[in-house]
C-alpha cells in the first residue's frame, strides 16, 4: 500500500511551516546576510534584502499554494513539474530538493549539538537527535504535527524574551540603522557593488523562508487541500515575515550592520552581557533546530516516496507503512544517511549549495503555475513571472562557490537519471 492517509489541518500545517522557516534560518542566516550586504554600509541595506527576500518568498508560495491546490499529492515541486512541463523538470525540482535538503537536515542537527551538547560530544548527540525524530516522524504525521507546535511555542517564547531582553538595554530605537553612512556614503562602494550585495543578502536570507514548502510535500495528508494549504503556506509565511522582521531591528539596534556580519551567531552575542539571556538563546536556537529538522525529515520522506513510485528513485522506498501510515522505508534511508553524514562530514562549508538547489527547485514551481489556466488559477500570472525571474536572479548572486557547487550536484542528478533511463528494459 502507498497511499498516505489525510489527518493534517490548517493549524497543524501551519505550525509545520512555521517550524521549518523559523528554525532554518532565524539564529544563523542574519551574519552572512550582514556580511554580504556590508558594501551598501547601512542597516537598512539588511532590511532591504529581507524585504526583496520576503517578496520572492512570497511569489513563491502563492504558486506552490496554486499547484498544491489542483495537485494534492505527497512529492510538492516534484508531481508539479512532472505534471505540468515534464518528467525532466519535475525530476530536476526533486532531485535539488531531496539532495539539498538532506544536508540541511544535517546542518540542523549540527546546530543543534552546537547548542545543546557538552564539547566534544557534537557529532554524537547530533546523530541521537536524527535517530529520535526520525522514529517520530514513523509513528505518524499527526504526533510530527503535534510536537512541531510544541517546538515552535517554545521557540516564539525564546524569541520573545530576547527580544525584551535586548531591547530593555539597547540604544534609542534604530540608533544602529542609520539612513546613511559608510562605505556608500564614503564613495567607496557604490552602484552595482551595493546592489549585488543587497541582491546576495536576499538569496541567503531567502533559504530561511523556503520551509513552506513542506506543507506542499506533506498535500496528500491534508484535509481540504484545496482550502488548506493555501492558507496554510500564506500564514506560515506571514508569520515568519513579521518575526524575521523583528529579529533584525532587534539586531541592528543592539550591534549595527559590521556587529551583526562578525559574528556566527548574533542573537547570542546580542545578550552576552546576561547569562540567563544566553542560556534562553541556547535553549530557543537548540528547539529550533530540531523543529526544522523535524520537518525537513517529514518532507523529504514525502518526496521520496513520490519520487520512488515514478522510478526516479528505488521503487522499494514508496512502500507507506500500513498503520502508521508514513513512508517508512523513506524515511529510515533518509535517517541512516543524515547520521552517517553528522559523524564523518563537516557540512558548514558545503551546505551553501543547499540555497541555489531551492531557489531552482522554485523557479520550477513557478514555471509550472505559470502554465494552470480556468478555477485552478488562483492568483495572477504576473505572480509566477515575478518569482521565476527573481529565483534566476538571486541564484546568480549567490556566492561563486555556492553556485558552483549546486550545478554540480544538480549535473550528477541528471547523468544518473540518463543512466537509468538507458539501462532501463524496453517495454
Amino acid at each position: 500500500m502507498t497511499q498516505l492517509a489525510r489527518r493534517l489541518g490548517t493549524r497543524d500545517a501551519v505550525a509545520i511551516g512555521l517550524g521549518s522557516m523559523i528554525g532554518a534560518g532565524v539564529f544563523a542566516a542574519f551574519g552572512p546576510a550582514a556580511a554580504a550586504v556590508l558594501p551598501a554600509g547601512t542597516g537598512w541595506a539588511l532590511l532591504g534584502a529581507l524585504a526583496i527576500a520576503a517578496v520572492v518568498a512570497y511569489a513563491n508560495a502563492t504558486s506552490s499554494a496554486q499547484l498544491a491546490a489542483q495537485y494534492p499529492v505527497a512529492g510538492g515541486t516534484y508531481v508539479y513539474g512532472r505534471e505540468r512541463l515534464g518528467d525532466r523538470w519535475g525530476y530536476l525540482a526533486g532531485w535539488g530538493f531531496v539532495v539539498g535538503k538532506t544536508a540541511s537536515c544535517a546542518a540542523m542537527a549540527l546546530t543543534f549539538a552546537a547548542y545543546a551538547a557538552p564539547p566534544g560530544w557534537e557529532r554524537p548527540v547530533a546523530a541521537a537527535a536524527v535517530v529520535a525524530l526520525a522514529a517520530v516522524n514513523y509513528r505518524g504525521v499527526t504526533r510530527t504535527a503535534r510536537l512541531t507546535r510544541w517546538i515552535v511555542a517554545l521557540v516564539l517564547l525564546a524569541l520573545a524574551t530576547w527580544t525584551a531582553v535586548v531591547w530593555s538595554g539597547a540604544p534609542a530605537p534604530f540608533a544602529a540603522v542609520p539612513p546613511d553612512g559608510g562605505a556608500a556614503a564614503d564613495g567607496t562602494a557604490g552602484g552595482w557593488a551595493v546592489a549585488y550585495g543587497v541582491l546576495q543578502g536576499a538569496g541567503l536570507l531567502f533559504f530561511a523562508f523556503a520551509g513552506y514548502a513542506r506543507i506542499a510535500t506533506m498535500g496528500e495528508e491534508v484535509r481540504d487541500p484545496r482550502r488548506t494549504i493555501p492558507r496554510a503556506i500564506l500564514l506560515a509565511l506571514g508569520g515568519a515575515v513579521v518575526v524575521y522582521t523583528v529579529v533584525a531591528l532587534t539586531l541592528l539596534a543592539a550591534l549595527g550592520l559590521d556587529g551583526i556580519a562578525g559574528t556566527t551567531a548574533p542573537l547570542a552575542v546580542a545578550v552576552e552581557d546576561s547569562s540567563w539571556a544566553g542560556v534562553v538563546v541556547r535553549v530557543g536556537a537548540a528547539a529550533a533546530s530540531l523543529g526544522a529538522l523535524l520537518a525537513l525529515v517529514a518532507g523529504i520522506g514525502r518526496t521520496t516516496l513520490a519520487m520512488a513510485r515514478e522510478g526516479d528513485l528505488p521503487r522499494w522506498l514508496s512502500a507507506v507503512h500500513p498503520r502508521f501510515r508514513v513512508p517508512h522505508r523513506a524515511e529510515v534511508t533518509l535517517a541512516a544517511v543524515v547520521v552517517v553524514l553528522v559523524l564523518t562530514v563537516d557540512l558548514r562549508g558545503a551546505i551553501g549549495f543547499s540555497s541555489v538547489g531551492v531557489l531552482l527547485y522554485y523557479a520550477v514551481a513557478n514555471a509550472a503555475a505559470f502554465t494552470q489556466t480556468g478555477s485552478d488559477r488562483l492568483y495572477p500570472r504576473w505572480l509566477q513571472v515575478l518569482g521565476l525571474v527573481a529565483c534566476v536572479v538571486l541564484v546568480v548572486t549567490l556566492p561563486p562557490s555556492a553556485v558552483l557547487a549546486g550545478l554540480a550536484v544538480f549535473a550528477v542528478g541528471i547523468a544518473l537519471r540518463e543512466l537509468r533511463l538507458r539501462l532501463r528494459p524496453p517495454r
